[in-house]
């Protein structure tokens, strides 16, 4: 289950926090790849993942697409959470800027989304990742999502 049918009919935020909270299962993504919802408000979300060893390519490090996807999660996350019931978003724009390695059994990285923009049809968001502990950054990233309304 994905959690979709639990949550019909519920506004974004409400389906993010029922997410969060256990009340209704995390998508399938965020299970094989071990992401948490940490903290959900309108317009922001966090992030958390333990970079495991399953993560890294053959250098050693967390890979790119994995760090790419912890970023897209939360700033997609964080804009459904400002959708009515029944809108969709998809991500339209992706530009990603990786500032530091992370490694398989490094400190726990926490990715915030946050809302910068939201209009009719687009939204842009940002997303920055830290270590936990040492509050380095890891990776920035903006978003332009495109609002998709009920057919």
């Amino acid at each position: 289950m994905t959690g979709i049918s639990e949550t019909a009919g519920l506004t974004g935020l409400e389906q993010m926090r029922a997410i969060a909270s256990g009340d209704a299962p995390p998508p399938p993504v965020a299970v094989l790849l071990g992401f948490a919802i940490d903290r959900v408000d309108e317009g922001n979300v966090v992030f958390s993942m333990d970079p495991r060893d399953e993560h890294t390519n053959p250098l050693g490090t967390v890979h790119g697409g994995i760090v790419t996807t912890l970023l897209d999660s939360a700033m997609g996350c964080a804009v459904h959470t400002t959708l009515p019931p029944g809108v969709m978003y998809t991500t339209l724009e992706l530009k990603v800027n990786f500032l530091r390695p992370t490694f398989g059994g490094g400190p726990r990285l926490l990715a915030e989304g946050t809302v910068l923009h939201r209009g009719g049809t687009a939204v842009l968001a940002e997303a920055t990742i830290l270590e936990e502990g040492t509050g380095r950054k890891v990776a920035h990233a903006t978003s332009t999502c495109l609002v998709l309304q009920p057919r």
